[in-house]
């Protein structure tokens, strides 16, 4: 995890909070933080243990502003550096002491109640009751007096608030009954309930943490993905040096088998890489000189020597490990819903306490039975499992995401995608290789093609299009060699303007031609068959003294993607409509999407559509409230992705359309955005499930222990596994897996 460097810099600040323990924490704390002055806002989060800040005026006075504030509400503010270096340093049973202290000193108080059962009466002596209790009361239980009395003092309450109350209860009543005893009478005592209460609530605690633990792991991984270490390659050789002492242009080896410590190229060997903890891709891919290289990948058989091109925050994986950050510190929207019940939650039950001891008294049980009835409806209510239920399944979904190369930017966007109704997909790129090549070159009757290619390529050299470079591989094929042009325009959606050798030529779309009244030359015919054929085309128009004319036909094809078939196919069976949208003429686009065995016919090509409107086609297909996801991979798709209700990125496309996305893709694989869509829906479905199991156990718990049917114990056990239970389930999600890969693996319900 990390935390926010110089808040006087940014317009957030994430800090870590210790001691938190329920719903109830979480919204007292979100009040501090929210009356500190420069915060517009602030969301706290139980699972991660962290707040993040938005400030409307941000100051470097802000960071001690806010830590002061939450250690003033009761809780300890920490960097989260510090806090992921304490997650990384504990193990399986870091923590278990105290709980193990609780047990076997309990132990001995719980036997007689096994000794009943047998039809045996033992009871311990009073004064060695009280004896082994009051360490669990007040030594091991210390840290519930001390939250209840931080929270008593706020005028609010919370889990500790209700632990202390009940368990105190039970042993203020156990030590007036021993003491107000006559001679030689021993009485029923309950320091057995406030001790096993106590222990309990302990044990479920230390199961919590170690469930958080395992909802991390994936953070985790990826933090182990960096070395320490490098080898830096300078005058008197190799050197080895810390890796935060790199910089951008530096020269460093990677050896076989090595991490790649940054992001970089390769100028020197070929080797094959193993981006599998980043992409989820099991193959390795191979890199020669030029080639890119992703920090945290593996090196496969070869020495290369690679030339820095980002470091620290700015790499990939940096990248990575702050979208996964984001997403889990994050609230979902179902969240409000648990903050309101939270708000009142512990009000109502010291209410319900109250009644229920007035109620019993009322009908004349005594103040004994009237009291330990109302113990046990101070200890079954759990705020922690509310406060838990959504957090632990998010981070659990977004990191078994994350593990097969799905990111989830944000709560909203899991939430909202497993409501997708429509599927948007950008074609070139996307659906398809977005390579495309020169398959038809025709020229008018009369024309040099060599000459006339060679200054196509020239006015398109420049142009990182990928119709320019189809056309620049084409006559670099003929042996064509280009001339630097003049006065290049670039026309947003219609083509290119440029001269070579004092001639003007505008390459582009045949509607940009038809816009401009260009003579076609008999050409119209050849354009029609080709369309027909499914080709893309352009046209070459030579500018004169008598108007535009058209010099020449080009005719490009793309290939789909391997799997694209199949991935649509896959949205199709979930109940999902898919739609394909293409700058390309309408017989070309058609084409391509009967190869893609979409039907044009039912609505799913939408062509001819310029990359500033595609914005609008997203609108008009979210028009009656249907819930649409855009799939894109360009700049010119930023629009479109922040216009559906879930963007999805092609993480092999550009940072401004992953920028713009709510889930990005990092391989280029239209089979994710159904993975993406299902560990959403699934991800959901926990959610769900946490908030049943979190309200059916105070729903049903605490009328049942008010109306006598529950003691403390089972009460005190009740509580305990009502978190665990929360948290076991989100793991659940961990042994998740996109249909078809690992088919072996188990896929959580």
């Amino acid at each position: 995890m990390t935390t926010t460097a110089d808040p006087s810099a940014t317009d957030t600040l994430d800090l870590g909070v210790g001691g938190m323990t329920c719903a109830s924490c979480v919204s007292r704390v979100e009040r501090a933080l929210r009356k500190v002055p420069g915060v517009a806002d602030a969301a706290v989060n139980l699972a991660t243990e962290s707040a993040h800040l938005k400030l409307a005026a941000p100051s470097p006075d802000i960071d001690r502003l806010a830590r002061r504030a939450i250690r003033d509400a009761g809780y300890e503010p920490r960097s989260l550096a510090e806090q992921q270096a304490q997650l990384d340093r504990e193990g399986p049973w870091t923590g278990f002491a105290p709980v193990g202290l609780g047990l076997l000193l309990s132990a001995p108080l719980v036997l007689p109640m096994f000794g009943d059962l047998l039809g045996r009466h033992w009871m311990l002596p009073a004064w060695l009751q009280f004896l082994l209790t009051t360490p669990v009361q007040f030594i091991l239980g210390a840290r519930f007096y001390k939250a209840g009395w931080h929270a008593a003092r706020a005028l609010t309450g919370n889990m500790d608030l209700l632990v202390a109350l009940g368990t105190s209860a039970g042993y203020g009543l156990s030590l007036w009954l021993w003491l107000t005893a006559p001679a030689g009478h021993t009485p029923h005592l309950y320091f057995e309930a406030s001790a096993v209460v106590i222990t309990l609530v302990l044990l479920g605690k230390w199961l919590e943490a170690r469930a958080k633990h395992q909802t991390t792991a994936a953070i985790r991984a990826l933090h182990a993905l960096r070395p320490e270490t490098v080898h830096l390659l300078g005058r008197d050789g190799e050197v080895d040096v810390p890796v935060a002492e790199i910089m951008v242009g530096d020269h460093l080896v990677v050896r076989p088998g090595e991490r790649i410590p940054v992001d970089g190229r390769v100028i020197e060997g070929e080797t094959q890489v193993d981006e599998s903890m980043l992409t989820g891709e099991p193959l390795p891919v191979a890199r020669g000189a030029g080639g890119p290289l992703t920090g945290g990948s593996i090196n496969g058989d070869g020495r290369i020597v690679l030339s820095v091109t980002a470091t620290g925050s700015e790499t990939v994986l940096a990248r990575i490990i702050r979208l996964v950050q984001d997403a889990q510190a994050a609230k979902a929207p179902i969240q409000r819903l648990v903050d309101q019940v939270s708000a009142v939650f512990v009000p109502a039950v010291l209410l319900i306490a109250c009644l229920t001891l007035l109620g019993w008294l009322w009908f004349g049980s005594g103040l004994e039975t009237a009291l330990i009835r109302a113990v046990a409806v101070l200890v079954i209510a759990c705020p922690c499992a509310l406060g838990l239920a959504t957090p632990a399944a998010i981070m659990a979904g977004t990191g078994a995401a994350a593990r097969h190369g799905i990111l989830i930017k944000d709560a909203q966007a899991l939430e909202i995608a497993h409501k997708v109704a429509t599927v948007a997909f950008d074609k070139t790129g996307t659906l398809t290789v977005g390579q495309p090549r020169l398959t038809d070159f025709v020229a008018a009757a009369g024309e040099d093609e060599a000459a006339l290619l060679s200054a196509i390529a020239s006015v398109q050299s420049g142009s990182e299009h990928p119709l320019a470079r189809a056309v620049q591989s084409a006559a670099r094929e003929r042996g064509l060699s280009f001339v630097p042009p003049d006065a290049v325009r670039a026309v947003p959606g219609r083509g290119t303007e440029g001269e070579v050798q004092g001639q003007s030529y505008l390459i582009g779309s045949l509607r940009w031609m038809r816009e401009l009244d260009a003579h076609f030359d008999g050409l119209e015919a050849k354009a029609a068959s080709l369309q027909a054929q499914g080709a893309t085309l352009s046209a070459v128009a030579e500018r004169s003294a008598q108007g535009l004319r058209i010099r020449a036909l080009l005719a490009f094809g793309d290939e789909p993607k391997p799997g694209a078939r199949q991935a649509l196919a896959a949205l199709r069976a979930r109940g999902l409509r898919s739609v394909m949208i293409s700058g390309d003429n309408r017989g070309a686009a058609e084409a391509m999407a009967r190869r893609l065995g979409l039907q044009p016919e039912q609505g799913e090509v939408l062509a001819e559509v310029l990359p500033a409107d595609k914005a609008a086609v997203v609108r008009r297909l979210q028009a009656g409230g249907t819930v649409v996801a855009m799939v894109g991979d360009g700049v010119n798709d930023a629009p479109a992705l922040a216009a559906a209700d879930v963007g999805i990125a092609m993480g092999n496309g550009t940072d401004v359309a992953m920028h713009a996305a709510g889930i990005t893709l990092m391989r280029g694989d239209p089979a994710l955005v159904a993975a993406a869509l299902d560990i959403s829906h699934r991800t959901v479905m926990k959610i769900r499930q946490n908030l049943f199991w979190a309200f059916i156990y105070n729903v049903a718990g605490i009328p049942l222990a008010a109306l006598g049917y529950l003691n403390p114990v089972i009460a005190g056990a009740a509580m305990a596994m009502s978190s665990v239970s929360v948290m076991g389930n989100a793991l659940l999600l961990r042994r998740w897996h996109p249909r078809g890969d690992n088919a072996g693996a188990t896929e959580p319900r």
